[in-house]
């Protein structure tokens, strides 16, 4: 599974203006609920919010994924988002996020979402692709990006 198969264009940002960890994660929600009937984006920022009261989803490096399950959905979604400014967002090393990964997995999924987190892991290990994404200036221009990294893996 191609990350540019299940991440959501239109719901993508490459210029979020959240400037706090929850207008982040509200930002990221209402982006992805906007383009998915029946998403509704209110739950989905509760849902996310949980989620990083058992721990933070950045994981160092300028990158979060913050992630959900949501029963009414049929198959695993994605949403990237840029803060060129940077974003406190507890992350493991202190530093601030700039690079977000918001993956929303339908409840019923078993482990498609943890080989999705594999890949992005191994896409993201490259300080070079980082790099790349935090200059992105457009959606055509990100999914360019994730589509030739992702032919050379």
């Amino acid at each position: 599974m191609k990350l540019t198969d299940v991440l959501v264009r239109d719901a993508c940002r490459v210029d979020l203006h959240g400037e706090t960890k929850l207008d982040v994660l509200h930002e990221l929600a209402e982006a992805l609920a906007n383009q998915v009937p029946g998403l509704d984006s209110s739950q989905l920022y509760k849902m996310l919010i949980e989620r990083e009261k058992l721990g933070t989803t950045a994981m160092g490096d300028g990158i979060a994924i913050p992630h959900a399950r949501v029963e009414s959905l049929s198959r695993l979604l994605a949403v990237f988002g840029l803060s060129r400014a940077g974003v406190a967002f507890d992350s493991l090393d202190g530093q601030e996020t700039h690079l977000f990964f918001l993956l929303v997995a339908p409840g019923k999924e078993g482990s498609a979402h943890l080989l999705l987190l594999a890949r992005l892991s191994r896409l993201l290990g490259s300080e070079a692709f980082r790099t790349r994404l935090r200059q992105v200036q457009s959606t055509d221009e990100l999914f360019r990006a994730f589509e030739e990294e992702e032919s050379r893996q």
